[in-house]
């Protein structure tokens, strides 16, 4: 198994998942960037290492997709200071411009991902169903998200880069 310190990055994209689920005021600022400050060392390793990066994260839970209030890119000023670079930000992380912008990418450079949870595949629940469904019209709903819509975000996401790092165990030890 490989591991941060002797993963050879020169070249790569590597795409981490972040936990860059943070506090915003009002105007959308970020109140305490602990989380963004915790995944600063991992990001700068890659970056060190002559690799590129693309951060994926979720932020709140979004009731409609996509909600400017739940948007990621009101925190990359944030993820900037604290980085030392200029982070780019795709507005969808299922777009063509995403895939285009990962590709694209040149050793040295971030892009941070739109907020993954715009997407009931991030999670894995079904979203849509009446108050009224049953238990059983639930569980087949989810049945049906994992086995095709889910597997094809995983799939379209591992697409962007040649390797994945969790840097967000809160996000990654659930079910």
């Amino acid at each position: 198994m490989f591991a941060i310190d002797n993963y050879d990055f020169k070249g790569k994209r590597a795409i981490i998942r972040v936990d860059f689920n943070v506090p915003l005021n009002e105007k959308g600022e970020v109140t305490d960037d602990t989380r963004i400050r915790a995944a600063i060392p991992t990001i700068k390793k890659v970056l060190e290492k002559g690799g590129s990066v693309i951060l994926m994260s979720h932020l709140g839970r979004p009731k409609k997709n996509p909600d400017p209030k739940f948007s990621l890119e009101q925190i990359v000023p944030a993820i900037e200071k604290r980085l030392g670079v200029k982070v780019m930000f795709a507005g969808d992380c299922m777009g063509e411009k995403a895939a285009e912008m990962a590709k694209n990418l040149k050793p040295g450079e971030v892009m941070l991902l739109e907020n993954l949870r715009f997407y009931a595949e991030e999670e894995g629940k079904p979203r849509g169903l009446g108050e009224d469904a049953t238990d059983e019209e639930k569980k087949a709903a989810k049945k049906a998200l994992k086995e095709g819509p889910q597997k094809e975000f995983v799939k379209k996401l591992a697409s962007y880069a040649d390797c994945y790092i969790n840097d967000a165990f809160g996000t990654a030890h659930r079910a």
